[in-house]
Parts: structure tokens; C-alpha cells; sequence
């Protein structure tokens, strides 16, 4: 840590120039924070929005700062956070650089619990650890909008007109969304999914889900022969609802599962990877679009 603050001063002993700094920097933790903010940012010039993670990164379960990072956010004007436990290594960014405005998108978001044991730093108190994945329920991703357009309206408040003009336009789109989604799930006939890791209980609260089994609470660790032996009794016991795997992960023990229990796979996708350039502003709502169009075969008669 004390390489890493000494390498952060001297970035910031640089001139602005030298790193060839636009004229407002924003940075976003991961990717669903990135497409918040670009459709809160659109058509205002003079302001680059990053994501400090790779857009093919994925959940930050076990990120670590690199030097970077930290060169990107010492000469941010704001970085904007999902909060909730997500960026474990906040308090490292807060020590480093302690007058970086920070903007917590989960500010307001009524919180789940975390069931899981992947070891994400929740605020150093794993007592009262949550569940991150907050942006995968509409009525979130509304609150969080609000929250990141309120931090960037102080960061940059010479565009505080078009950010709010912004923020009214994507919430309307989202609100939409969620009607959508209420309305085409509200009927169906099976409510029990079993989900590759902890990413969609918000999403099966928001719309009277039941996520009956979880495969794996750690995604990035292989399962033993014994717990896979205990997965495929629990869904057998279950009547072998569908599995649910994500593009971001080795779907190994689903497979294995289905092979031994007849349950078919399906595919949702948590929005935490995409493409980095020529992001359309609606990326969001596509892929809730297909994770909807997915749902809907599985749990379908």
C-alpha cells in the first residue's frame, strides 16, 4: 500500500495535460454503473465517462486496485460507485485520495442479505453483509439513476439542466421496462428457478420469482463431487425446476446436474459484461428484454 500511495502522488504531481486529461473525467466502478452514467451524461461534451474495471470484468467479488486505477481516479472529478458492499476496495480509494467525491448509486435501495460466503468486504463488517446485485431490479435501477444524476449534477453542475433532462428520460424508459416485466411474468404458471450464483434475488423479489436453489454461492470455485451429489438431490426434491447459468461463467456443474437430474438450462444474463465501444444507450433494457424472453420459455408450460 505504500508503493502504491507514493506512485498515486506522483500522478498527481503531473500536469493535467501530461496524462492528457479531457476537461471532466468521470469513472465508474463496473459496467452496470457505466451504462447508468453514459445515458445520464449523453450528448454533453467535454466530458469523459470510464469504467475503472474492464467492461469485460464481470462482478467485483475479489477486484484488486491496480496502479492504474488509481491514476484514473486521482484525476477524476467523481467516481460513482454500486455501493452496497460491490467495491471492496473503497476504503483503499477513500485513504489514497481522500477528496475524490464519491457518488453510492445503492443510497435509498432497500438491501437483501447476503447468503453467500465469497468473501466480498462489505463495508469490513461481514456481520451485516448484503446482497450487491441491486441493479437487477428496475425499481432500483431507478433509484440508483437518481442517485448517480444528484452526484453528477454537484461534479459537474454546469450541466446540471441536460443531466436532469437525462435522468427524467431514462427513468420513464425504465419504468416501462418494469411495467413490462410485471406484466408479462405476473402470469406464469412455475415460479421456482434455480440460479448459477447469487446475482438475481432482487430481480425474483421484484417479480414474485422464487429462487429455490442456488449452484454455486462462489462462482469462480469448482464444486466437490459431495456438493454436486447434494445440488442434484435438491433438485430432484424440486421436481428438477430449470437451471439458470450466466454467460460470465463456466457452466461445468449445471451441466453435470442436468445430466443427472433431467432439468433443462437456461441462460440470463446479470449485466455485468458488454461490449466497451458503441455501447447502444439501451443496453440495459435489452438484455432485461431477453433475460424476459428467457424466462418465459423456461417457465412456461
Amino acid at each position: 500500500m505504500k508503493k502504491l500511495l507514493a506512485l498515486l502522488l506522483c500522478l498527481i504531481l503531473l500536469p493535467a495535460a501530461a496524462i492528457g486529461e479531457a476537461d471532466s473525467q468521470i469513472v465508474t466502478s463496473f459496467y452496470p454503473i457505466y451504462l447508468f452514467t453514459l445515458n445520464l451524461l449523453d450528448g454533453i461534451e467535454g466530458v469523459t465517462v470510464t469504467s475503472l474495471t474492464d467492461t469485460g470484468a464481470g462482478c467485483l467479488h475479489d477486484y484488486q486496485l491496480q496502479a492504474g486505477d488509481m491514476r484514473a481516479l486521482a484525476h477524476a472529478d467523481a467516481f460513482l460507485i454500486n455501493g452496497a458492499g460491490m467495491e471492496g476496495f473503497l476504503e483503499d480509494v477513500r485513504s489514497a485520495i481522500p477528496h475524490l467525491p464519491v457518488v453510492d448509486a445503492s443510497a435509498g435501495v432497500a438491501l437483501l442479505e447476503d447468503c453467500s460466503d465469497h468473501g466480498h468486504d462489505h463495508d469490513h463488517d461481514h456481520a451485516h453483509a448484503y446482497n450487491a446485485h441491486i441493479w437487477l431490479d428496475p425499481e432500483n435501477a431507478m433509484l440508483m439513476v437518481n442517485n448517480l444524476a444528484d452526484g453528477l449534477i454537484l461534479a459537474l453542475p454546469t450541466h446540471a439542466e441536460k443531466i436532469a433532462a437525462n435522468r427524467d428520460a431514462y427513468i420513464a424508459r425504465l419504468a416501462a421496462l418494469d411495467a413490462e416485466l410485471t406484466e408479462s411474468l405476473s402470469a406464469l404458471p412455475h415460479r421456482d428457478v434455480i440460479t448459477f450464483h447469487e446475482a438475481f434475488p432482487y430481480f425474483a423479489k421484484a417479480y414474485g420469482l422464487n429462487v429455490a436453489a442456488v449452484i454455486n454461492r462462489d462462482p469462480d470455485d469448482a464444486l466437490s463431487p459431495r456438493q454436486l451429489a447434494e445440488l442434484c438431490k435438491t433438485v430432484q426434491a424440486l421436481g428438477a425446476p430449470p437451471l439458470f447459468v450466466e454467460p460470465q461463467y463456466e457452466d461445468m456443474a449445471a451441466q453435470t446436474i442436468a445430466r443427472e437430474t433431467g432439468a433443462a438450462i437456461y441462460m440470463l444474463d446479470p449485466i455485468v459484461t458488454g461490449p466497451e465501444q458503441d455501447i447502444p444507450l439501451t443496453r440495459y433494457e435489452d438484455v432485461m428484454r431477453q433475460n424476459l424472453a428467457v424466462l418465459l420459455e423456461a417457465l412456461s408450460d
